[in-house]
């Protein structure tokens, strides 16, 4: 669904913060014409609206010790769990994403682990000690070669 609220300023705004959501109001207002203000006034606005939820910095967590990015399919007893589950999911640290699929999965997470120990004691101790999971199946990322923010048109 579009928001009939939302120009081409808006959407220009939001393809130079989603790079960098550090840019200032004057930076982006340079980049695209308009003074400061307006650019504070309208990311406010999409603040508001719920479209511009937060801001993130990205880090590179194998600079921290955390080697293993894992994707899990995960397969639920009944499709109508995903929310318990997902609350529980929640508060496992090293669950970055939750996601409700199609296909084989019922849910698709990602996690990111030190190493393959920590990983284990992630998916046996955590994981799947929760009642409504019936199996995992893990998928461990070998090189993340590209990632971006959708482009907004």
């Amino acid at each position: 669904m579009k928001t009939e609220n939302i120009d081409d300023i808006d959407i220009s705004i939001i393809n130079i913060i989603k790079n960098n959501s550090k840019t200032t109001y004057a930076e982006i207002g340079k980049q695209i014409n308009v003074s400061a203000g307006t650019v504070h006034i309208r990311i406010k606005k999409l603040e508001e609206m719920g479209i511009i939820l937060g801001y993130r910095t990205e880090i590179d967590y194998k600079k921290l010790n955390y080697d293993i990015t894992a994707f899990l399919g995960i397969y639920l007893q009944k499709s109508s769990s995903y929310e318990m589950v997902a609350v529980q999911l929640k508060k496992i640290p090293e669950v970055v994403d939750i996601h409700y699929t199609t296909g084989l999965y019922s849910m698709f997470i990602r996690i990111i682990c030190k190493d393959t120990e920590h990983l284990r004691s992630v998916l046996m101790d955590k994981i799947q000690t929760i009642e409504e999971i019936t199996r995992t199946e893990t998928f461990i990322s070998l090189h993340e070669s590209y990632s971006r923010a959708l482009k907004i048109e």
